[in-house]
């Protein structure tokens, strides 16, 4: 996994349905750091993440790293039902280019479970599964979604780890979540970048 790979982002704005919900967004994620997006529900943590990813364009500005050197992970764990856990990660891998699962089962605590279809996993099963994928993307950046959601504390705690193991080895992560998950991060508040609503005037004159 390549390191040492800082992620600058300059006068970022962005929109959710068409709506622009963020603007002038600037900050730096250093390698080897995690950020946490902070802000309130619905200020655009989800939407920021998914520009970033390249999942959406910008409306405007600019990152350094492109969508290739990220694994992001949302609210959907992008399992494939029938498929035993073994499977859904080495189709994972094969679509990352790398290989190997053994470490990612471990880590997360799933290789009793290799065998099993996702389907018949639990939830928190499941969010485990799909958080195991980032091990085997191969990428240095973690671009994640509230990724504890359906964790128990034990299942959290052990993500934590993975985190922190990540950072250690050179990756970052940029996170948003509102939960303190036990590892040094720095933090970026997305409120003061919300989206000055547009005046009618304004709206009128797109129609001119």
């Amino acid at each position: 996994m390549p390191s040492g790979m800082d992620l600058h982002v300059s006068d970022m704005a962005c929109a959710r349905g068409g709506v622009p919900v963020l603007e002038g967004v600037g900050f730096t994620l250093t390698a080897g750091r995690a950020l946490f997006l902070r802000g309130p529900n619905g200020i655009g943590k989800t939407t920021l993440l998914r520009t970033l990813a390249g999942l959406q364009p910008a409306l405007a500005g600019t990152q350094s790293v492109g969508p290739e050197a990220m694994a992001y992970a949302a609210h959907f764990d992008g399992l494939k039902a029938t498929l035993t856990v073994a499977e859904n990660l080495g189709f994972w891998a094969q679509v990352f280019g790398t290989t190997g699962i053994s470490d990612a089962l471990a880590r997360f605590n799933l290789t009793e479970l290799a065998d099993r279809q996702a389907q018949n996993l639990s939830a928190g099963q499941k969010r485990r599964l799909g958080l195991a994928r980032m091990l085997v993307a191969g990428r240095p950046i973690w671009v994640l979604d509230e990724p504890t959601v359906s964790l128990d504390a034990a299942s959290v705690a052990l993500f934590a780890g993975v985190i922190a193991d990540h950072l250690k080895d050179g990756g970052s992560a940029l996170i948003a979540t509102h939960i303190d998950l036990g590892f040094q991060a720095d933090a970026l508040d997305l409120t003061p970048f919300r989206a000055v609503p547009r005046r009618m005037d304004d709206f009128d004159e797109a129609f001119a």
